[in-house]
């Protein structure tokens, strides 16, 4: 049974992981071992649940303790429950609290890149993509559209961030991800020979004058295809293109130049599925 914690003090040391530490602080709680983050809304919480992640704690708006919020934390035990009125969170959160929940979670060990991608058809690379939103929205079209696994350069955002997961409606639980590890798998050299390594072609989603159209039949027709995507704004390294097998373009109308990046992987992840069987 939980432990439901009224909220008395706002300088209780138990309450920093919610109120007073950033969130590379807490990717850092418990170093050298993996650190915290923090999971918000119910159904968030229940796909990390469902995945396997530790909860250490809650931090709950009073009325959604036997609501919302009652059956992840009926999943949990006797595990602590801190909770108060709406406008006390929002004071000590310094935002509200998306259907009212936010729970503490350990963090484990990610695998290399070549492990995740094992058996897997189509993976998502994500080149310095720092907007946490653009993180969880390009997750979601992974789930949705059939991506084996999401791979990260150490330039983008973490998936687990607060923002990123919560945008992703919990499909960062769902879809096997990783960061190349900077020496073992550096971005895009020795990152990229894993990937051949493995028969992977690669696809630079790019503007650029020889780009061929997703609509491409050597592209459908590619037994096993990774999606390479940029930087907002920048896009991707003249180097990373250079390494990859293609270079795509989605067509543009109206007078659009391009798409932004979560936009694009939706449309990237659907046209370059996995071919017929």
């Amino acid at each position: 049974m939980a432990d439901i914690t009224l909220i008395t003090d706002f300088s209780s040391p138990e309450l920093d992981i919610y109120a007073r530490l950033s969130e590379r602080q807490l990717l850092h709680y418990y170093e050298p071992e993996e650190g915290i983050f923090i999971a918000e809304s119910p159904k968030v919480i229940e796909r990390a649940l469902n995945a396997g992640y530790e909860p250490l704690s809650f931090l709950v708006e009073t009325k959604h303790v036997e609501g919302e919020a009652a059956d992840v934390i009926g999943r949990c035990g006797n595990i602590t429950v801190y909770t108060a009125e709406f406008d006390v969170l929002t004071k000590l959160t310094g935002f509200p609290l998306t259907r009212g929940v936010l729970c503490a979670m350990r963090r484990r060990p990610l695998p290399k890149a070549e492990m995740l991608c094992r058996g897997a058809e189509r993976v998502a690379v994500l080149e310095n993509v720092m907007n946490p939103a653009n993180i969880g929205s390009i997750f979601r079209s992974a789930a949705a559209l059939g991506m084996d696994a999401v791979l990260l350069t150490p330039g983008c955002s973490d998936p687990l961030y607060r923002r990123a997961a919560r945008v992703s409606m919990g499909t960062v639980f769902q879809v096997p991800w990783t960061f190349f590890d900077e020496e073992e798998e550096s971005w895009p050299g020795k990152g990229m020979d894993v990937l051949k390594k493995m028969g992977f072609q690669t696809a630079a989603m790019a503007l650029c004058d020889d780009s061929i159209g997703i609509d491409a039949l050597e592209l459908k027709k590619a037994e096993k295809l990774a999606v390479v995507l940029g930087t907002e704004g920048d896009g991707l390294a003249s180097e990373t293109i250079a390494d990859c097998d293609y270079t795509v373009r989605i067509p543009m109308a109206g007078g659009v130049d391009s798409l932004n990046v979560a936009a694009a992987s939706a449309v990237a992840f659907w046209e370059l599925r996995r071919p017929a069987r």
